[in-house]
């Protein structure tokens, strides 16, 4: 098959040339103290860590088979930030104030041994000397094999995507012919292995998979597994965006009360990307024991005024928004010059360059007319930093 002129341009992009300089020297941000905020005053409390860009899925929204084929050139392991490499890293992002670690990737359980990563990152601990909260996002194909060995690491949660019940939906989703029953079978063994709360995400494309929002819902109900309905974003240059196919989060919700009544809940926590809703009884009051859903508005209803992530990506560039086209090289200030220096070097280029952050593409998106939103400088892929 002849690679399209965007297949090139995507690998390009993924082997870092171009990469933004990183901010060195003393900051009173760089401080390691906690209290580290951006420009517009957002603290930094998320890390998102890839772990690999590989996939054994390929859905259409973040990697397309026609450009992720057989033929597409992976990052080498030699790019790839070892395990003692992201722990280091990870600790000087605790420094400047990080609670919460997620893995990702690709599909993070494709990284051998990711289990000795999960233990070294919950030995960390924050500021206040507590563990860290430590997630993954998963396809769940891996799941069932792999939950009890992820929890007995350290490993406290997992969100888990899946776009349907139906399995002529779902793999018309992921593109592999991969059965819904493998990852309900996931999801089973995390919940045995007390990998919870359980959150299942649903990625929603108007015309796709749609009509399968409320079957979802009544699967989930009741279960204790949180779903979350995403809707189709422009992320990255590959998948083929549209805004007529985006659902937006309020027709989700207008659909769903209207089979399972619904009740607006408040955030769960600061920064979080979700609007959480609970299920109603007979009397119209939330019941926990029914559990809840949320939705994740970030085409319709953008939350980049308090989003406090940051993403790490597989070979040690550091990305500020989902939709960033540019990271900071953060692995050449662990691979070169001793490790103290190195380590100090770290701490106050994280500073820097959170203390510089600008980034709010979902709200500038927001104000433009729908023709030209999607459009612009291209984007990094999902499958490279993770959702």
């Amino acid at each position: 098959m002849t690679k399209s002129p965007t297949y090139r341009t995507i690998a390009v992009l993924d082997q870092r040339p171009g990469a933004l300089p990183v901010p060195l020297g003393a900051a009173g941000s760089a401080s390691g103290d906690g209290q580290t905020r951006d420009t517009l005053g957002r603290p930094l409390r998320d890390l998102r860590i890839s772990v690999t860009d590989r996939c054994n899925f390929r859905c259409s929204y973040c990697m397309p088979k026609e450009v992720f084929d057989k033929d597409y050139a992976y990052l080498p392991h030699s790019a790839l930030l070892s395990f003692e490499e992201i722990t280091r890293i990870a600790r000087q992002f605790v420094a400047h104030g990080v609670q919460k670690i997620r893995l990702t990737g690709g599909e993070p359980l494709l990284r051998k041994n990711l289990e000795l990563l999960i233990a070294q990152l919950a030995a960390l601990r924050t500021l206040e000397g507590e563990p860290l909260d430590i997630t993954l996002t998963t396809n769940g194909s891996l799941l069932a094999r792999k939950a009890q060995a992820l929890k007995a690491a350290g490993l406290q949660r997992v969100t888990v995507s899946l776009d349907g019940l139906d399995d002529a939906v779902f793999k018309k989703m992921n593109d592999v012919d991969f059965p819904v029953a493998d990852v309900l079978a996931g999801i089973a063994a995390a919940q045995a292995a007390g990998l919870g709360p359980i959150k299942v995400n649903m990625v929603v494309k108007r015309g796709t998979n749609d009509h399968e929002i409320v079957p979802m819902a009544r699967h989930f109900q009741g279960t204790g597994v949180v779903l979350r309905f995403i809707e189709y974003m422009d992320v990255g240059a590959t998948n083929g965006w549209r805004m007529d196919e985006v659902l937006p989060s309020s027709e989700v919700i207008a659909r769903l009360h209207a089979e399972l009544p619904l009740v607006a809940l408040e955030a769960s926590a600061p920064g979080e990307t979700a609007q959480r809703w609970g299920y109603a009884n007979a009397q119209g009051v939330y019941d926990p024991r029914l559990g809840e859903v949320g939705v994740i508005s970030s085409v319709t209803q953008a939350f980049c005024a308090d989003c406090n992530r940051a993403r790490l990506s597989t070979e040690g560039q550091l990305y500020l928004c989902l939709f960033a086209s540019q990271g900071y090289d953060l692995r050449s200030l662990v691979r070169t010059g001793a490790e103290t220096a190195d380590d100090t070097a770290l701490a106050a280029a994280i500073g820097n360059i959170w203390h510089g952050r600008t980034d709010r593409y979902s709200l500038l998106r927001a104000a433009l007319p729908p023709e030209a939103q999607g459009t612009g400088a291209r984007r990094v892929e999902m499958s490279y930093i993770g959702g």
